[in-house]
C-alpha cells in the first residue's frame, strides 16, 4: 500500500509505503495465519511504529481490515525495515510491489483464455472491510523471507480506498 495522504494521530504518513505477506493454512476466518510486515525505510521511528500499530490492528475498531486480518494471526515473523518499489494503474489493472531479497508480486489484468484479449472484471462489495469496488487482476509472487512460496496466476485485486480507526471511509 502507498499512503497519499495520511497521519497516524499526530504522525504524518504522507507518501510512505508498507507490504505484508500473509499466509493461511486454510480458509482465512480460521485462522492459523502467518505475516510479516514491510514498512519503507524512509520512515521515521515514530512512523514506523505508527504504520506496525496499524498493520496489527491496534486502535481500530474490530471492523476494520487490519484488526480482521489481525485476528487470524498465529504466527508473526520479525518485521522488516526495506526499500519498497511500488507501482499500479487500477484502469490497466495492473501493478508491481518489489521488496529486495523479500517479496516480488506482479499484477496483470486478466486475459481471455481462447482470444487473449483483456477481461475486464470487477467485485463490488458496497459493505466490504477491504475495498467497496476491486479491480481484478492475475497476481504472480514469490516470497523469500522467513518462508518460501510462490503462486502463479492467482487471486489479484486492486482498489484505491480511505481507512480511519472505525474501518473503510471511502473506496
Amino acid at each position: 500500500m502507498e499512503i497519499d495522504e495520511g497521519h497516524f494521530g499526530e504522525v504524518p504518513l504522507d507518501g510512505l509505503k508498507f507490504a505484508a505477506w500473509y499466509r493461511w493454512p486454510g480458509p482465512v476466518h480460521e485462522g492459523g495465519g502467518i505475516v510479516q510486515g514491510i514498512v519503507d525505510r524512509r520512515a521515521d521511528a515514530s512512523q514506523r511504529e505508527a504504520i506496525f500499530k496499524i498493520l496489527g490492528g491496534e486502535e481500530q475498531e474490530p471492523t476494520t481490515v487490519f484488526n480482521i486480518y489481525g485476528s487470524t494471526i498465529a504466527k508473526e515473523y520479525d518485521p522488516l525495515i526495506a526499500d519498497i518499489e511500488f507501482e499500479w494503474d487500477l484502469e490497466g489493472r495492473s501493478g508491481r510491489l518489489h521488496v529486495p531479497e523479500v517479496l516480488d508480486c506482479r499484477l496483470q489484468a486478466i486475459r481471455n483464455p481462447v482470444t487473449g484479449k483483456e477481461h475486464r472484471a470487477q467485485i463490488v462489495l458496497p459493505e466490504g472491510f477491504e475495498f467497496k469496488t476491486g479491480e481484478m487482476a492475475s497476481a504472480d509472487f514469490l516470497v523469500t523471507s522467513e518462508l518460501v512460496f510462490a503462486g502463479r496466476n492467482r487471486y489479484g485485486v486492486l482498489w484505491q480506498a480511505a481507512y480511519g480507526p472505525y474501518g473503510r471511509i471511502g473506496g
